[in-house]
C-alpha cells in the first residue's frame, strides 16, 4: 500500500510539473485529495509554483489553502505567496498575504521577504513602504533576512535613500547587506558612492558585490582602482568564475585598456557568447573595427554563433571602415539566419550604409524598420548630410519632429552638418535658434559652434563667424580656429586676434593641417620669424605634414600606401590593380576603394 502510495506521489508531481491550466489541475487535485498527499512537503511546493504561473484569479489557491492548519506551520501560505512572486503575477502575491491575514495567519520572517520580492517584481514602492511599517510593528525588523530584504527591495525600486537608512541601522550586516546597498547604488548611477562604500566593507566580497564594483569603476574610467581591486578578487576563488572575469574584461574596456582586456580575454580557457560580446564591442569603443572583425572571425571559427548584439558591433566596425561588402554580407547573414530586427540592429545598419556611401539602402532599411529611436532618426539625418542631402535631411528633421521624438543634441549637430555640406546658410541660423530657444533649450556644445562656424566661412561670413565665438561660453577650439584659418588663407578677408593666433600652438593637436594653415598665413604677411617658429614647433612635437594615402582592400586585407611610395612590398600589384580599374577590367574577388 505505501509502495503505491510513493508511486502515486511521483507520478503526481510530475503531472503537476507540466500541467498549464487550472481545468487540468483540478482533476490532479481530486487525485491528492483522495490520496492524502495534498499536504506533503513535496507536493506543496509544485502547487505552488503552478499556482504563480498559471492562476490569475486568487481564489482557487486561498480555498486550497483552508485544509491547513496556520497555527502549525506558515510554510503553506509563504510557498504560494512566494509562489506568485516568482510567476508572472506578482501583484497576486498581495492579495494572497491580505486573504490570509483577514482569516487569521500570522506572518513571520520568511513572510515578509517574500512579499518584498513581489514588490520589487512591479516596482510597487508604496507596498514596500507598508510591508516595511509591518516588520517593525510585528518584531520581525530584528531579523537579519528581512533587513537584507527590505535593503534588496529599496534599491531595486530605485529608493537609495530609504535603502541606505535601513542599512544605517542594521548592528550586524553580512556581505549580502553591503552587496544590496552596493549593487543599488551602482544601478541608480551613484558609482562614487558605490566605490566608496565598497572601501568600507569590513566582509569578504561575493561575486556580486565584485560585479558592481567593477561596473561601477569602468563607468568612472578608474583604471587604478579597478587593477587594484582585479587583485583583489585573484586572491578569491570568485576571480576564476566565468562571470567576474567577463566583468573585469568589460571594465578594462570602459577604461580604454585594450591591452589589460585581451591578456585577460586570452587567458580564458572556456568563453561564452557574453565573453566575446564584450570583448568585441569594447574594440569598436575603442576606435579598434580591425581588431574587431579579427576576432570575429575567432568567435565564428571557435563554433559560436553570432546574435543580434554581437552583429550590431560589427556592423559598427564595418561602418568605420567603410567596408561596404562586409556589413552586406552582415546583412544577408541576419537575413538568412531569420534573427530578429530589433531597433538597435535596425540603427546599425541604417549607419552602416550611410557611412558606406549607400544612402538608398539606408533608407530602404530605415523604412522598413517597425520602430524607431533617436538614434535611428540621427543616424539617417546625419547619413543624408554626409552624402551630400542637405535638403532631405532637414524635411527628415521635420519628419521626426511631426512623429513626436525629440531631437537631442546629435540631432541638431546632423543637421548643422547637413546646412554646413550644402551651403544653407539661412536654415542652418534658423536651426541654431531653434535648438537654443524653447521648446528644447538645447545648450550649444563646442561641436555645434564649429558647425556654425565653417558654415559661415564656407559663406564668406567671416565677420559673422567672428562675433559668434566672441559669444561662445567656452575658448575655441583648434577646429573652429583652423576653419578660420583656412577661411582666412582663401579669401583673405578676415584677421585673427593675435590671442587666438597666440592659442593655437597650445592645443594638443597632432595634425599637421592648422599648423601648415598657420604658417601660410604667416607666410602671407610676411612673418618670416613666426613661420620659423611654426616650423621648429613642429619638430618638436613630431608633427610632419602627411603625403597623401589611399587604402585598397584586397582579397580581405587592407593594404595603405602613400602617393609616390614605392616601397610597398605590394606597390607594384596595387598599382597594376588601379591601372585595371581606371579601365574598367573585371577582377575577380571583392574590392573596396576607400579614401
Amino acid at each position: 500500500m505505501n509502495k503505491g502510495k510513493h508511486s502515486l506521489k511521483w507520478v503526481l508531481l510530475d503531472l503537476i510539473e507540466r500541467c498549464n491550466d487550472l481545468r487540468s489541475f483540478k482533476q490532479i487535485h481530486a487525485q491528492l485529495l483522495t490520496s492524502t498527499l495534498v499536504t506533503n512537503d513535496l507536493v506543496v511546493p509544485k502547487v505552488a509554483n503552478f499556482f504563480g504561473k498559471h492562476v490569475t484569479d486568487i481564489h482557487y489557491p486561498c480555498n486550497f489553502l483552508k485544509q491547513f492548519d496556520w497555527s502549525l506551520s506558515s510554510f503553506p501560505c509563504n510557498l504560494i505567496i512566494s509562489g506568485y512572486g516568482s510567476g508572472r503575477l506578482p501583484w497576486a502575491a498581495i492579495l494572497v498575504y491580505r486573504w490570509c491575514f483577514r482569516n487569521g495567519f500570522v506572518p513571520d520572517v520568511y513572510t515578509v521577504p517574500a512579499i518584498l520580492k513581489s514588490c520589487a517584481k512591479f516596482s510597487g514602492i508604496a507596498e514596500v513602504r507598508q510591508f516595511h511599517t509591518l516588520a517593525v510593528k510585528s518584531g520581525l525588523w530584528c531579523d537579519l533576512f528581512v533587513q537584507n530584504s527590505l535593503v534588496h527591495v529599496y534599491s531595486i525600486c530605485g529608493d537609495n535613500v530609504d535603502a541606505g537608512k535601513v542599512f544605517d541601522v542594521m548592528l550586524v550586516r553580512d556581505v549580502v547587506s553591503w552587496t544590496g546597498l552596493i549593487s543599488g547604488y551602482v544601478k541608480a548611477g551613484l558609482f562614487n558612492d558605490a566605490v566608496e562604500l565598497f572601501l568600507r566593507m569590513d566582509v569578504v566580497p561575493n561575486v556580486a558585490t565584485f560585479v558592481s564594483i567593477f561596473g561601477a569603476c569602468g563607468k568612472l574610467g578608474w583604471l587604478k582602482l579597478g587593477k587594484r581591486v582585479h587583485g583583489l578578487v585573484c586572491k578569491y576563488p570568485h576571480g576564476k568564475e566565468l562571470v567576474v572575469r567577463n566583468t573585469v574584461i568589460d571594465m578594462y574596456m570602459k577604461c580604454e585598456s585594450v591591452s589589460d582586456a585581451k591578456q585577460l580575454f586570452d587567458e580564458i580557457l572556456e568563453k561564452d557568447i557574453v565573453s566575446w560580446t564584450i570583448m568585441l564591442s569594447g574594440l569598436v569603443q575603442c576606435q579598434c573595427p580591425q581588431e574587431s572583425l579579427d576576432l570575429f572571425g575567432e568567435m565564428r571559427d571557435s563554433g559560436f554563433e553570432p546574435d543580434g548584439v554581437i552583429l550590431t558591433s560589427v556592423l559598427s566596425a564595418c561602418a568605420s571602415l567603410g567596408l561596404l561588402d562586409y556589413g552586406k554580407w552582415v546583412h544577408e547573414y541576419i537575413d538568412s539566419r531569420h534573427i530578429k530586427w530589433d531597433v538597435y540592429l535596425g540603427t546599425s545598419l541604417v549607419d552602416m550604409y550611410a557611412k558606406c556611401g549607400c544612402i538608398e539602402m539606408a533608407q530602404y532599411v530605415f523604412n522598413l524598420l517597425p520602430s524607431k529611436n533617436i538614434r535611428t532618426w540621427n543616424a539617417y539625418i546625419g547619413g543624408l548630410a554626409i552624402n551630400g542631402h542637405g535638403k532631405e535631411a532637414l524635411k527628415q528633421f521635420a519628419y521626426l519632429v511631426e512623429s513626436g521624438t525629440r531631437p537631442n543634441e546629435v540631432t541638431f549637430l546632423a543637421v548643422f552638418t547637413a546646412c554646413c555640406h550644402s551651403g544653407l546658410v539661412d536654415e542652418g541660423r534658423s536651426y541654431f535658434n531653434q535648438m537654443i530657444s524653447p521648446p528644447y533649450n538645447i545648450s550649444p556644445l563646442l561641436e555645434h559652434y564649429g558647425c556654425m562656424v565653417d558654415l559661415l566661412c564656407r559663406a564668406e561670413l567671416m565677420g559673422e563667424a567672428m562675433e559668434l565665438i566672441k559669444k561662445m561660453p567656452m575658448p575655441p577650439d583648434v577646429q573652429i580656429l583652423g576653419a578660420l584659418l583656412s577661411a582666412s588663407n582663401t579669401y583673405g578677408n578676415v584677421k585673427l586676434t593675435p590671442t587666438m593666433l597666440k592659442s593655437l600652438p597650445k592645443f594638443k593637436c597632432q595634425e599637421s593641417g592648422v599648423y601648415v594653415l598657420l604658417s601660410n598665413l604667416y607666410a602671407t604677411d610676411k612673418k618670416w620669424a613666426e613661420v620659423r617658429n611654426i616650423r621648429r614647433m613642429m619638430k618638436e612635437k613630431g608633427i610632419s605634414k602627411a603625403p597623401g594615402s589611399s587604402l585598397i582592400r584586397v582579397d580581405g586585407k587592407s593594404h595603405k600606401f602613400l602617393v609616390g611610395d614605392n616601397s610597398h612590398p605590394q606597390s607594384k600589384d596595387i598599382h597594376i590593380l588601379l591601372n585595371n580599374l581606371a579601365n574598367q577590367t573585371y577582377l575577380e574577388g571583392p574590392i573596396d576603394t576607400l579614401s
